[in-house]
């Protein structure tokens, strides 16, 4: 195994936290990666893991080489992509995650034409609206929905998402249509809970340029977006949820668009990749091509 490749598997044990998990990502036996390690500490001379029974952490040493190994591995992706542009294009498993109604709804039936462009790349299509820890799990770039907190990542904006307030023929037969903000007291919602903390989050609109939020009442619970269009689909309540989601029960007649003068602030949409230089070629040709597939669908 040259260095390179010891590079590469070192610096997955590291983002990984695991053995296993990198040799799962790398697709190697978990017995190479192991060996592969120990080849590096002894041709370098130091101790570069502390390993514990539930997790392996970089010792001084390692995490300074971490750093070296990550910039040399970039430069030397980035040198051989320069080469192989005119002859077999990018290459490679690119593995990616994203929302599963934009994976399900948007991405995968258009994933054929990307393939045919890029017939070298591989795609990993992981559809969750769990945000995954994309170094530990060794993901490639991520696309998210909302505000971006992680410092550590790489971020590039893909747009909004407009949000509109919806409801089934059915509750509005039962509850009556709200017209006005002041009327929301009176009504129910599906309501939503953040996956990743739990939070239930409160009904939202802009009026006059100003945030408002209220927190209605609601009978059911949800943690996907596939439940929220369901139930309200099935009359249990008033929904907030971007426009694509819902355009065909819109035209349809099984939903009903509400409040048109009062709705939330639409959403940014963020593709995220680790690392810190360089993407991959892979990564910059299929952010590329995403861009442009969801570009109809946002407010730019």
């Amino acid at each position: 195994m040259d260095r390179i490749d010891l590079f590469r598997i070192f610096a997955r044990v590291v983002e990984s936290a695991s053995f296993t998990r990198a040799a799962a990502t790398l697709d190697l036996p978990r017995s190479t990666v192991s060996t592969a390690i120990q080849d590096l500490e002894t041709r370098l001379g130091t101790r570069l893991l502390a390993r514990t029974t539930r997790r392996v952490a970089p010792t001084p040493d390692g995490a300074a080489f971490y750093e070296q190994c990550v910039r040399l591995v970039a430069d030397i992706e980035e040198a051989e992509g320069q080469f192989r542009r005119d002859t077999t294009g990018p290459h490679g498993v690119l593995r990616v995650d994203m929302p599963g109604r934009i994976g399900r709804l948007i991405v995968a039936p258009a994933l054929p034409d990307f393939l045919a462009r890029h017939p070298g790349i591989t795609i990993e299509l992981g559809v969750t609206d769990r945000a995954v820890n994309l170094i530990e799990d060794g993901t490639d770039c991520a696309l998210r929905v909302g505000p971006i907190h992680d410092s550590a990542l790489i971020a590039r904006r893909m747009g909004e998402f407009r949000l509109l307030n919806v409801a089934s023929p059915a509750y509005l037969a039962r509850q009556g249509t709200p017209r006005h903000p002041d009327d929301l007291p009176g009504h129910q919602a599906v309501r939503y809970a953040s996956p990743a903390s739990g939070r239930v989050e409160p009904w939202e609109w802009l009026q006059d340029g100003t945030l408002h939020t209220l927190t209605l009442a609601g009978r059911v619970t949800v943690n996907s977006a596939e439940a929220l269009i369901a139930c309200c689909l099935a009359g249990l309540g008033m929904i907030q949820v971007p426009a694509y989601d819902v355009q065909d029960h819109l035209r349809s007649g099984a939903l009903v668009d509400l409040l048109p003068d009062w709705r939330a602030a639409p959403m940014p949409l963020t593709l995220l990749h680790p690392h810190r230089r360089h993407a991959a070629r892979r990564v910059r040709v299929f952010a590329d091509w995403l861009g442009a597939l969801l570009a109809p669908l946002l407010r730019a």
